[in-house]
This record gives C-alpha cells, structure tokens and sequence, in this order.
C-alpha cells in the first residue's frame, strides 16, 4: 500500500521508470500503488496498463510540490477526481501562481498533507495527514494520536537502491543549476525513500493497526476505471453525426466536379468517393475530415497557402474538399492505406502553412473549438550522451575546458580519474530519461470532453496549452492528432505570388498543379536538374539524381522524393533504381513477385506502401501486421524491439513455408530494413513532389520574383548569397542596400533587387526595419543629416549604413560620408529625433578629396554581409592556369584537367572503414555550378580550409551522364589584400 510513489516524470527528481516502479511493486507483494508524480501526469497511464498487466490495482494521483515545498497529495477517487487534480494543476501551471498549502474543496479526491502543517480539527472530510514509518515513534506526542482516523501510512518512493539515490541527487543538483556539494539534505529525498516488501513496511506500522485501515480504506475507495480504446475525439462538426455525412457527401461531390469536370466524365472517381465516403461513414470519421476541412477553409480565406500530405492524401475526398492537391487516381493511391479496418494507428492529415502563418491557424482552432477542449501534443525531451555529460560536469564542479575534453572523447576515457568514471557512469544512466516537456512539431487534440478529463495541461512560451502527453499516449487514451505544421518552402511560393502581382500585375493560380505538370519549361528545367531554390529538390544531391534519371514527370519526381531518402540511398536500392530506369531491359527481379508488387519502381521499394505489400503478399504477414511493421520501420511504434523481433521471425518463417531460397528471403529483408526511419509513404512523396512543381513552375517563369521570395524566406539549403547570384544568372540587378529603396526584407521592382537591411550584420532590427517605416510615413531622405534627425541610429550603425554604400544617392565618397557622420556625432552627441517642415541647410565642411576604393568597398561588403555583392572571382590575387568551364565537362570524361571554382557547399560522409570523405559544389567563374568528390587519400592531404576559391585538379568522372571532378589535388588561391588594412 504505497499511496506516493514517483517516476522518471517527477522531472529532474524520480529516478525510476514506470516499468521499474511496477516490476518492484510486484516483487514487493503489492496489491494496490499509487502514482503521484510532482506536478506532473505524464504517466498516468502507461502506469495503469503497465499494473493493469502486473496484476496490481492502479491509482493516480498528482503530488503538489511548489519551491521544493511538499504541498499536499491529491488521490483520483475515479475518473472525475482525475479531471479536478488536472484542472487544480493546469489552473497554476498556466497562470504560474504558486500552489497553496491548503487544497481546494475536491469532490472527489483524497488529500494527504504531510505533518506539521494542520491540526486534526482544521481537516476536511477527505483529508488525511501522512505519518512517515520514520515519524511514527513521535506520534504518542502528537495531537494526531487522538484523531488516528485522520492519518494514513506514507512511505515515499523516489528510487530503488543506492545507486539510484545518487542518480535522484544528480538529478536534483542538475535542476537547482548547482553544484552537488552544495545540495542541502532538505533538497532531496530521504535515504530510505524505496520500496519495501509489503511485510516489512505493515511492520513499521504495527503498533498504529488504525493508520493501515485507514489506508486501506482510502486506496479501496480510489478507483481508476479508465477504458483504452474507444474515441475520445470531437465526435461531430455540425452538432449532429447525420448532419455531418450530409455535409461531407456534398463538399465531396461539389469537389467531384471541380476536380474532375462533368458528372459524365468522372465515373471512375465518382465511385471511389463514393465508397470512401462509406468507408468514412462506418469508422465514424467524418467529423475528422471537417474539422480538417474547417481550418484549411479558414487559411484560405486568410490568403494563407497550405500543402495536405501524408497519408491523408491517399484519399480523394481530401483532394476534393481541398485539403491536399494530390490526385490519388492519377498515382492510383490507395485509400486503405489512410484509413483502413485493419490499421492498427489512426489516421492523420499533415496539414503545412507557411511559417509565418502556422500560428495564426492554431489560434483559430483553439478559438474556434474551445481551449477547454483543445490543446497541443507534447513530447518528451529526454536526456542525451553529450548534454548529459556536460551536465554532469557541472554539477561535479569541473572547469569548462575539462567538460568539452570528456564530451569530445564521447567513450570512456581509457585512464580516468574517479570523477569522469562517475560522470561516464552516471550519463549512461541518464541518457534516454525524460528532462523536460517539450511542444510536438504540430500535432493538436480536439477532445468531445475537456481535455483535462485525461490530463493535465502546461503553457509553453507561444501560450497554446500543452498536454502532459505525448502522441503515443494519445493513441492508446483514444484521441487523434491533427498535425498543423510549418515550413519555409511554402512561404517562398505564397510570397512569390504576391511578388508576381506586385511586380508584374499578374494574379497565379499555385493550386493548378495539373498545368504545371504539362508546362514545357518546368519539364525541361526539371530535367537538366536547374531547380536551385525549389522545395525539396534543390541540393546538389537531388539535383544530380534529376538529372541521373533524366526526370521529366510527375510520377518519376514522386519516385525520386523517396529514393533519396537515406536509407533507400544507403541500401543501394537508389543506384538501383537509377540503373532500372535507365535499363529497363536489362535486369532481372529478385523473385517474380517483387516484379508483379512493385511493377511502377521496377521491383524496387521505395514507399512505405511496399513494405506493406511486401510483407502481406510476399510474406504472408496479416494486413494489420504489416501495418505494424511499417510503423516500426517508420519509427512511429513505442516498444518497437519485441515487436519487430517477432514479426522477423514470422517473415523468415513464413517465406520458408511458402519456399523461397533463404538468399532471396534474407535480401527482402534487408532491403525492408533500410527503409528504417527514413522511408516516405507514396502520398508524402506525392505531395512534396506538388510543392516542387509549384516552385519550379514558379522559378520557370518568374525567377526573379521566385529567387527575391526564396531569399525573404530564409529556409533555402544553400547560404543567401547564392540566391542573390540565381537571381543574378536570371537577368536580375542586384543592388547593396540604401535607405532610399530597401526595404527591411529584400524588395523588387522590375529587375532591380534591392537587398534588405535584415541583411547587414550589426545593424539591429529596430534600425533596420525602423528606417523604410520613417521613410514610408515622411517620405524619402535628403541626405545623412536627415537621416540622423529623423531615425535613432547610433554611430556604429551609421557607419555600417555608409559603409555598405546606403547613403550614396547623397553623391558623397564614403570616406566623405564617414567625416561628416563622426563630425555630427561629436558635435552633438545626444541627439533627439524628429521630422520638421522646413529641414536646415546641411553643415558645409572643406573636405579634401577623398575618393572611394573599388576593392574597399568588396571588403565592406565581405565585412558586413559575409560576402560581396559582386563576382568573388574579382578578388582574386593571382591569376589561375587556364581552367575548365563546368559546361565543358562531359567532353573531358576520364581526363585530368584544372578546374576554378568558388567554394558553395560541402557535404562530409564516412566510408565503409570508417574514413572521411567529401562531396563539393563549386561556382565556376562564368557562374555555373560543377560537382567534386574527395575520396579519402586526396582529402587527407588536400583539405578544405575554409571558403574562399579554390584550384582543383583531378579526373572527370561520370555516373548515369552527370560529370563530376574527382579530385586528386586542390589549393585555396590567394585574394587581393585588404587596402582598409594598409
């Protein structure tokens, strides 16, 4: 009878986790065990399946602690004092208003207090005091002997040995941010806070047999009878179930014909709504897709462009009420594998917005439904090996330079002194336990009940409550999540949209997908790989693979979203692919049936869907389990290593039933295997392959607009400069900012592109955006003294503006600029702002001639951008030996030559022993870009050393047509010096 007991969720204090607490308990000889995190419920109910499994009665409880200070315990008598503890709870945590010690009037929950803070008379009905089994010899003196009937056992439980005691101290010290030599005995829990067999803690008891009824009575009265299982959702939009099927069928249908036309001409499709809306009917999942339907609605009307994906896009009702834009027919997507009987996971729709809009979408679900009702998943941050140590560095007292030296060496240090064992010993502990709550990327519940009839709530610092648990835990209580999620990409396509009207009067439908897959210029520019800037396909990788496979569809762009994920790469089943597709007549499949399951990616897996159909109809796996592989594979399925442990031997079995040659088995399986974490469903692919056709279409015929919304948005793979120079190659002119015409963010007009004030490093926000507000509210400035009269910037920002050229509409040198802003500076150094009629004349000053210098003003530009606005290849010291233009490689294949190029990116990866190796991207000097590989022997003794431009020598290579420089020598070539530095 333990009525407080912690986990690993009393954050940075329990030190056990829940399956450890349950597995002691059943040791001990407990029948009945209460979970009463601190200010937390977490685990509230993987303890009660995980006792539920054990044979023990669970009850669940929250312990109040504020400042450290046990405040009471409060003990669910049912489901209803679950609810009251979660709304006493979420009440604090949101207003963030220290517990008091007095609980509230609950009508059904137990209070405990500890002893000292209440005489017997000041109890409620429901409220006990706790006597420790080391408190119990004081009782005789105590006014609480005459009042028995109002004391219960309490025996504590934090850890379970001595090692773990230290291991909660750790713990403790690590959330004070001191030292543990500083802890005070008061800041921890006592050393006899473990689990006991339950015929010696009723011994410590035995003289007060009162105080064991009385906690008998309590902990029989507490009961959780919480049911799994059945949906907990918002079970209806309209207010009424049938309502809602009405509603759905005629979005549908009024979709149908926009989608597809005529009622004449879409029969095929007519039925697959039709039996989707069947499908949807009978697993009562209607109001999912409303709600969904709902917030997309809203966003539209709001201007905001949103991308469905996932599983979601499989099904064709979505595609025609508008929540995503993929057309399951035309990539003929199954249903099933959204929604399905079998499914052993509920469906979600990936719904993304811009970043820039994703929060205002949120705030109108939570208004919309209710925040009563409504609240954001959370996750689990846990402790990780480098975090962890650094951490336990500081708690031990080591200096800095000690702490990076043992997270650098990340293995146990073969000669440690007795601190760094205990650090390595300790970390291997903590790595994996939970240390704070954090926000889910996206995911939000909408409960039928208030959503603290299952759980507590926090706030987090963008002020959208937060369960205390995370989507696994949602799956299991019967609540589905809708994931509202962002991303930069689709802020450059809606930017580029408004850029396009603004700049060219032209209004862009972005949602006519079916005309950008038709549109000449976007197949070509898809094809020769062109596709810098666009979502998901612009790194030198994909780039490459476009043009290996010559892509010049939809389907194909689909298959090439998800073959380039990691672990189809890593298998080999990439290069595969590649060849099959290259070769269709020129390979065999592994077994028959890999060919007839997986006819459209020539045998090869390259969905999620494939394990699915592999694992059913190759193996013989039920759909269900399939599905649970899939997940497993995915990374989406808590306690994966039995499972998949299982389902192998079941595959291996099954596949020697039905007599395939082990070889072939054991490849299938290894090939399943890589999709581990990685792997994308069809639909995903589909749907970021629509993203990608909108930028490209967009790139296609209105790069200027597309590289200066690309560039506002700051989400691109490669660094901004390089946008610039995209925008360069397109014809653009690229102006250095001026306070006359730039904007904060980089702004258009024609061809001119005036880059923002966000750009210049040092110049602060306030400055920076403060500048074209003044200038739009009271017009252009005169000249740099206007500038001081009418802005607060200071005279290190005044200098940044002069020296990146703002100020040169004034005619003045920069070094004149500079005299003049120093001059103004000294003479009145307070100044005030404001904006007269009749502005005096400037101050005349006798200067002499001070010219601007062409390579200064690169070096400014390098300074307070991190790169010149002009060709980097100007500042070159020295002239290169003639160098190979990248358009030219493919005539040089297997030739060594000497190649110059401007150093863009570079990616780092390991070979199979373990050694470094390297892929480069280069800008040659006419501004086309080439690749390079490092291979071991030629990178260890030729390194990158920075940025910069670089002489290399090497072979050209090929691989499916695409060259690349394989590099056997390189050098960094020296620039011009700095004549600021002279």
């Amino acid at each position: 009878m333990y009525l407080n007991v912690h986990s690993h969720f009393s954050l940075r204090y329990g030190a056990l986790s829940v399956e450890e607490l349950v597995a002691q308990a059943r040791a001990a000889g407990v029948e009945v065990l209460a979970l009463t995190d601190i200010n937390n419920t977490s685990a509230a109910y993987d303890f009660v399946k995980a006792c539920r499994d054990a044979g023990i009665k669970p009850v669940v409880g929250i312990e109040f602690r504020a400042e450290n200070q046990l405040r009471f315990i409060g003990l669910a008598r049912n489901l209803q004092g679950f609810q009251e503890l979660n709304e006493f709870l979420s009440h604090h945590l949101h207003q963030q208003e220290p517990l008091p010690e007095n609980a509230p009037e609950f009508d059904h929950v137990y209070v405990i207090y500890p002893q000292g803070y209440h005489s017997p008379r000041s109890l409620r009905e429901n409220e006990f005091v706790g006597v420790k089994s080391t408190e119990v010899r004081a009782l005789f003196s105590s006014p609480f002997r005459q009042h028995q009937h109002k004391l219960v056992m309490l025996h504590p439980v934090t850890f379970k040995d001595k090692v773990s005691r230290n291991l909660h101290r750790l713990l403790v010290a690590i959330d004070r941010n001191t030292l543990l030599s500083k802890l005070n005995p008061e800041d921890y829990a006592g050393e006899d806070e473990y689990m006991l067999p339950m015929d010696q803690l009723l011994e410590r008891y035995a003289d007060y047999p009162g105080i064991v009824q009385n906690t008998r009575r309590v902990l029989e009265e507490c009961n959780f009878e919480f049911e799994f299982g059945p949906s907990r959702n918002r079970s209806n939009f309209t207010g009424d179930r049938r309502d809602d099927r009405s509603l759905l069928r005629k979005l549908a249908y009024d979709g149908l014909r926009y989608r597809y036309g005529p009622d004449d001409r879409n029969h095929e499709a007519r039925q697959r709504v039709d039996r989707e809306l069947d499908i949807i009917d009978r697993l009562d999942f209607s109001s999912y897709f409303l709600i969904t339907w709902d917030f997309v609605r809203y966003a539209q009307s709001r201007n905001f462009f949103h991308v469905g994906r996932g599983s979601g896009a499989n099904s064709i009702v979505a595609y025609c009420m508008g929540i995503t834009d993929v057309d399951p027919i035309e990539l003929d997507l199954y249903f099933e594998r959204f929604l399905n009987p079998h499914r052993t996971s509920p469906p979600d729709f990936d719904i993304d917005f811009s970043w820039r809009d994703r929060d205002e979408v949120i705030d109108y679900v939570f208004k919309r439904y209710g925040t009563r009702h409504t609240a954001m998943l959370a996750t689990y941050n846990t402790f990780q090996s480098r975090s962890v140590i650094r951490e336990l560095g500081k708690v031990f007292g080591l200096p800095k330079e000690e702490i990076d030296n043992l997270v650098a060496q990340r293995k146990h240090p073969s000669t440690p002194d007795h601190i760094s064992k205990l650090i390595w010993r300790y970390g291997e502990r903590l790595h994996g336990m939970p240390n704070h709550l954090g926000v889910h990327p996206g995911g939000i519940l909408i409960s039928d009940r208030p959503i603290n009839a299952v759980t507590a709530t926090s706030v987090p610092p963008k002020g959208f409550p937060i369960t205390h648990f995370d989507m696994f835990v949602a799956e299991d209580v019967g609540l589905y999540k809708f994931d509202i999620l962002s991303q930069r990409g689709l802020g450059h396509i809606r930017d580029a949209g408004d850029l396009i009207h603004e700049n060219r009067g032209q209004r862009i439908d972005l949602h006519d997908v079916q005309a950008f897959k038709k549109d000449t210029k976007v197949r070509e520019q898809l094809e020769s790989g062109k596709t810098m800037g666009c979502f998901y396909v612009e790194s030198p990788a994909m780039r490459q693979l476009l043009t290996k496979l010559q892509c010049k569809t939809y389907v194909e762009l689909v298959a090439a979203s998800s073959i380039i994920r990691p672990g189809v790469a890593k298998s080999g089943m990439m290069r595969e692919y590649i060849f099959r597709h290259n070769n269709p007549d020129k390979f065999e499949h592994l077994h028959p049936k890999m060919g007839e399951l997986m006819a459209e990616t020539y045998g090869v897996m390259v969905y999620q869907e494939d394990v699915i159909k592999v694992a059913h109809h190759f193996a013989g796996l039920g759909l269900g389990e399939a599905d649970v592989l899939r997940r497993v594979m995915s990374g989406k399925y808590r306690n994966a290593d039995d499972k998949f442990q299982r389902l192998q031997e079941k595959f291996f079995g099954n596949c020697q039933a039905k007599g395939y040659p082990q070889d072939v088995t054991q490849e299938v399986w290894r090939q399943i295997e890589s999709f581990s974490g990685y792997s994308f469903s069809k639909a995903h692919s589909a749907s970021f392959a629509v993203e990608s056709y909108q930028s490209l279409f967009l790139k296609a015929h209105y790069p200027i607009e597309f590289m200066v919304a690309v560039i506002n948005n700051f989400g691109g793979f490669y660094a901004t400069e390089f946008y610039f120079h995209e925008a360069r190659m397109a014809g653009a002119t690229v102006h250095a900012p001026c306070i006359n015409h730039s904007s904060y963010l980089t702004s258009l007009k024609d061809k001119d592109i005036w880059m923002g004030m966000i750009h210049l490093k040092s110049l602060g926000q306030e400055i920076g955006a403060g500048i074209p507000l003044e200038r739009e509210r009271n017009g252009p400035f005169r000249d740099l003294d206007d500038l001081v009269r009418r802005v607060p910037v200071g005279l290190e920002q005044l200098v940044i503006l002069i020296r990146i050229g703002a100020l040169r509409f004034t005619g003045l040198s920069k070094k004149a600029l500079l005299w003049r802003a120093h001059l103004a500076f000294a003479a009145t150094p307070d100044r005030k702002q404001s904006t007269v009629l009749f502005a005096p004349p400037p101050s005349q000053f006798s200067l002499p001639n001070l010219p601007d210098d062409e390579l200064e003003d690169i070096y400014d530009q390098v300074e307070i951008l991190g790169y010149p606005i002009v060709s980097p290849f100007s500042l070159l010291a020295e002239a290169p030996a003639r160098a190979l233009a990248a358009k030219a490689m493919i005539r040089y294949l297997n030739q060594q030559v000497i190649m110059v190029g401007y150093l863009v990116t570079t990616k780092h990866v390991r070979t199979s022993n373990g050694k470094s190796m390297f892929f480069g991207n280069f800008l040659d000097r006419g501004g086309a870009m080439f690749d390079t590989v490092h291979f071991p022997n030629s990178f260890e003794g030729n390194p990158f050393v920075g940025g910069g431009i670089y002489e290399l020598v090497g072979k050209i290579v090929e691989d499916f047509g695409v060259p690349a420089l394989e590099v056997s020598k390189m050098r960094r070539l020296s620039l011009k010096g700095d004549p600021r530095r002279v």
